[in-house]
């Protein structure tokens, strides 16, 4: 049985993606350039045009991204809350992709199309579970809350917001995260 042999192309689209990745975390997706991801891969750039054929599926395919929620099933209903905000504060603070997705989606419609969609099929079922009455609204209304945290603290870099630490962070955002997956609608049930 003979072992398979990593391609040479694997290592130059892994080179590619890892470029990219930084280059759009650094700059933005507007000001990204094909040519300066690759001299960050240090290639000709006529490859990354071989391999993702344009700027926008580019970064499609670097914006791959598992928001990695946790495993919640362990966890009393009373403390996912908190635990979803630290898991987001953790995901912002470690993972360069998704903060070039948030910068690139503010300003591109097929990067705020791949936020949505990541967004969409990675939160949606979890409030599915927690609330199974508007499941879509409440997902949404959390993505509002961290997407909204990301932009203040790690973009904008709003002084109050960035000086906070870890808790307060968390002790302000859990019961805003509470009220959409746990509490009830405000106003009552929804009218058909």
């Amino acid at each position: 049985m003979s072992e398979e042999r990593p391609r040479r192309s694997d290592g130059t689209r892994a080179a590619i993606l890892r470029a990219a990745r930084e280059r759009f975390a650094a700059d933005g997706y507007e000001r990204a350039t094909i040519r300066a991801i690759a001299a960050d891969a240090e290639i000709d750039p006529s490859m990354v045009m071989r391999y993702y054929g344009n700027k926008e599926r580019l970064f499609a395919a670097a914006a791959e991204f598992d928001l990695r929620l946790p495993a919640l099933s362990g966890v009393p209903e009373e403390e996912i809350p908190a635990v979803l905000v630290g898991h987001f504060l953790d995901r912002w603070e470690g993972d360069e992709t998704l903060m070039a997705l948030l910068r690139a989606g503010v300003t591109n419609p097929a990067a705020a199309e791949r936020m949505r969609q990541i967004f969409a099929t990675q939160l949606g079922p979890l409030a599915e579970r927690l609330a199974p009455d508007e499941p879509h609204t409440r997902a949404g209304l959390v993505a509002s809350q961290v997407l909204g945290l990301a932009l203040c603290r790690y973009v904008l870099e709003l002084p109050p917001v960035v000086a906070m630490d870890r808790a307060d962070l968390i002790s302000w955002l859990a019961p805003t995260v509470r009220q959409y997956l746990l509490g009830p609608r405000p106003g009552g049930p929804k009218v058909p």
